[in-house]
């Protein structure tokens, strides 16, 4: 038995899976329902220390968890034997768990992907930590923000397939 598949490592796998996935959801959901709703209420005296300070130190954390989230997602695949299974959607093995940890595996990807090339890209230019024209800064936020929301209505199915696993 190799390292990476030792019991223990297994678990620290999964470990380090759940914890960069509760830190990825939980700054999705305070964006989408706290941050996004409540800024309209900050007086704009106070809103640089949102955009300057709060935000970008949010997504700095909020991007590098939904890269780990997968990252140790996929390895922790690949140390149960069923990756490939998994991400044919269980079309291999014909397996109604591999079709499940599969579209939760799959969902979380093009979650990971809206992140990193989608809605970080569009965050840069809305917070000014790109130079862009000011008439793009508010299409580049509506952008984000869309794409948030999507991340963050798949996030529940995400979620209850990855746990749903557990009941086949």
């Amino acid at each position: 038995m190799g390292f990476l598949t030792d019991p223990y490592a297994v678990f620290l796998v999964r470990w380090f899976h759940v914890l960069s996935g509760v830190m990825w959801i939980g700054l999705l959901w305070y964006f989408n329902f706290v941050q996004i709703p409540n800024m309209p209420k900050i007086p704009d005296e106070q809103k640089p220390a949102i955009g300057k300070v709060i935000a970008p130190a949010a997504l700095f954390w909020f991007r590098w968890a939904a890269l780990f989230t997968i990252v140790w997602g996929l390895i922790q695949a690949w140390q149960l034997g069923y990756i490939s299974d998994a991400l044919a959607l269980g079309f291999t093995s014909k397996s109604a768990a591999h079709l499940s940890i599969g579209i939760g595996m799959w969902m979380g990807i093009v979650m990971a992907f809206n992140v990193w090339f989608i809605i970080w890209p569009n965050q840069q230019k809305a917070l000014g930590m790109v130079d862009v024209p000011a008439e793009e800064k508010p299409a580049a936020a509506r952008t984000a923000m869309l794409f948030s929301r999507t991340n963050t209505m798949l996030s529940v199915p995400m979620s209850y397939a990855m746990v749903a696993v557990h009941l086949t």
